[in-house]
């Protein structure tokens, strides 16, 4: 005899614990044609089962994979409270992919976690195909994932949102720094926004200003700069490591500039940006104006414009910007490599 759960045993069904299983099933049959357009060499079987199944493309000899998972932090609280859900994915694939990119790998798989009380398959609809938009632009398969509905875990209308990426680097192709020296160029590639990183103090700042997301900054709305989805750099770039050799690759998120080029620098190095060789965008000009944020908290908390800094020879640096500009990026050279004088700090900006 099988043995009735405590709910049976009271004559309730799953349902009456506030699972809605139609809706997860409407959802499924509305991700497979989005999953279907990410498919690439490698997938032996996608979603729809317990497990993903991957075979690392045969054109690697030495292959090293790559992983990466985050989340997009409090850029959520905004699209609860402003109602925009269309982006929101492709932040979440680009802060994974791009993360294990800097390391010269090409991104091969991604897989999600879309946690929420109650399913809107609407609201779920459209963060996944955001998802599967992102994949389409990295290059990568959206080979599966995590949809939870957890009745009292989230208020209504809230969700949790997260992600995990595998990529692959010949072993002898990988990109760690080690090899940039003096002398060596610094080169900036433009960020799309404040991608997904700084947003709690741009939520205070909003607060503070009392700003709607109907009003006017620069020509926009101020929903449409402020929730634009971070640039994925993936197939520029990848296409970039063909032509020319990349020393170091630095991926500006968490921790602004000044952070995130030091993770890519050997110890006795020091980058030297020149401030004046890059203006700071609307968005950026309007947080540090209406927070009243100073320069160098800027440059810790924001990518200031910057969402990715590339260190090369320098006489490969016109090669690179032509690259990429003919890639449709902009591109331009921020400063160089030093020698780091004993005490300061990694990344100077003077």
């Amino acid at each position: 005899m099988t043995k009735s759960t405590p709910l049976q045993a009271k004559g309730l069904s799953y349902l009456d614990a506030g699972v809605d299983i139609d809706a997860g099933d409407a959802l499924v049959e509305r991700i497979k044609p989005m999953a279907k357009k990410t498919m690439r060499e490698g997938v032996l079987a996608g979603i729809g089962g317990f497990g993903a199944l991957f075979e690392i493309p045969k054109r690697y000899r030495e292959p090293v994979l790559v992983s990466g998972t985050d989340g997009v932090g409090t850029k959520l609280r905004l699209a609860f409270e402003w109602n925009c859900h269309a982006t929101i994915g492709q932040d979440l694939v680009a802060m994974s992919v791009n993360d294990i990119l800097v390391q010269g790998a090409e991104p091969l798989f991604f897989l999600d976690y879309f946690a929420c009380g109650k399913l809107s398959v609407e609201t779920a609809t459209m963060v996944i195909s955001g998802i599967a938009k992102g994949c389409e632009l990295a290059g990568c398969a959206l080979i599966g994932g995590e949809t939870a509905e957890m009745p009292g875990m989230y208020p209504p209308g809230e969700y949790d949102l997260a992600g995990f990426a595998v990529g692959a680097v010949e072993k002898s192709k990988i990109i760690d720094g080690s090899r940039i020296c003096p002398g060596d160029a610094v080169l900036a590639i433009a960020s799309s926004g404040a991608h997904s990183n700084g947003y709690s103090l741009v939520r205070k700042i909003i607060e503070h200003a009392g700003a709607k997301p109907s009003d006017d900054l620069d020509g926009r709305p101020l929903i449409e700069v402020v929730m634009a989805p971070t640039e994925i750099y993936v197939k520029p770039l990848l296409q970039l490591m063909t032509e020319i050799d990349l020393k170091g690759l630095a991926h500006i998120t968490g921790g602004g500039i000044v952070d995130n080029v030091p993770r890519v620098l050997p110890e006795k190095m020091q980058a030297v940006l020149q401030r004046d060789t890059w203006q700071l965008p609307a968005l950026f000009r309007w947080l540090q104006t209406q927070g009243g944020v100073t320069d160098s908290e800027m440059v810790r908390v924001f990518n200031c414009g910057i969402g990715m800094v590339l260190i090369v020879a320098p006489e490969l640096a016109t090669t690179a910007l032509q690259s990429l500009a003919t890639q449709g990026l902009k591109a331009w050279v921020v400063g160089e490599v030093r020698e780091r004088p004993n005490g300061e700090q990694q990344t100077l900006i003077i």
